[in-house]
């Protein structure tokens, strides 16, 4: 299987500009990317921050902007995201019992499982007990590997500003998934708008630059600095999975350098 990993959109009502770039533009111009150059993915995956206010135009620009995709979207909430509003732009995606944007769907061999982490009102994320116990739920009713997407870390990844709008409290989260780590193949997470790898117990994680503005890359900075952004070249990433292998390929979609054979 393949699919695609696109995050941090932005999108702004009446598809204005945003820090010096246009979302909307930057967005239509990964998408006819993705279109031209990677049309038998079998999924695309969009790990919140779709839209910058979450008011109902922004959503409707995204939907434009994602009509010409040949895949099934998979999309989540990020801390600039309406839980509310969404659901009236995405109908089709699956809440939880309580209202919650979490669902789960096969990937080929593996079974992807999608967290809300949206706590109205903040930037930081917020994991309850009752998202808790949903997620954990489904990692006790699948034999599948596991590969989870969310849009907060629930780690620090050494950019304090950054740091300090993770997912908060991250007890109820790290319960759900005590005894699954094994099972937990890979995690993927937005938020950040930087290109980042690690493992955390044992777990692999990945993110990337989003598609309009990103975050430079500060580290050890103070906890209560200003968050520093930059315009690096914006990406889409292309996974590749078949079990036991996950490999990620990014992107540079505008990126317009010649190409040429090396002999």
């Amino acid at each position: 299987m393949k699919f695609i990993h696109l995050t941090d959109t932005h999108i702004v009502a009446g598809a204005g500009d945003l820090y010096g770039t246009n979302p909307k533009t930057r967005l239509q111009q990964a998408v006819a990317h993705i279109c031209t150059h990677q049309a038998d993915a079998d999924a695309l995956v969009l790990t919140g921050d779709l839209t910058h206010i979450g008011n109902g135009d922004a959503y409707r620009q995204v939907c434009e902007c994602l009509a010409p995709l040949p895949m099934p979207v998979y999309p989540i909430l990020g801390n600039h995201d309406c839980r509310s509003v969404f659901k009236e732009h995405f109908k089709q995606v699956p809440s939880d019992a309580h209202g919650f944007i979490q669902y789960t769907r096969d990937f080929g061999d593996y079974r992807a499982i999608f967290l809300d982490t949206n706590q109205p009102g903040a930037h930081w994320g917020e994991f309850c007990e009752l998202r808790a116990q949903w997620l954990r739920a489904q990692l006790a009713i699948t034999d599948r590997p596991v590969l989870l997407f969310m849009h907060h870390p629930f780690f620090p990844v050494g950019i304090g500003s950054m740091d300090t709008i993770s997912l908060r409290d991250t007890a109820p989260f790290l319960s759900a998934i005590a005894g699954y780590q094994d099972q937990i193949k890979h995690i993927f997470f937005g938020h950040i708008h930087r290109p980042i790898f690690g493992s955390i117990n044992g777990m692999p994680f990945s993110t990337l630059r989003g598609t309009n503005h990103q975050v430079a890359l500060t580290l050890d900075e103070d906890a209560a600095a200003d968050i520093i952004a930059s315009h690096e070249p914006p990406q889409y990433a292309v996974v590749l999975l078949d079990e036991p292998r996950i490999v990620i390929h990014l992107e540079d979609f505008s990126d317009h350098n010649r190409r040429f054979a090396l002999k």
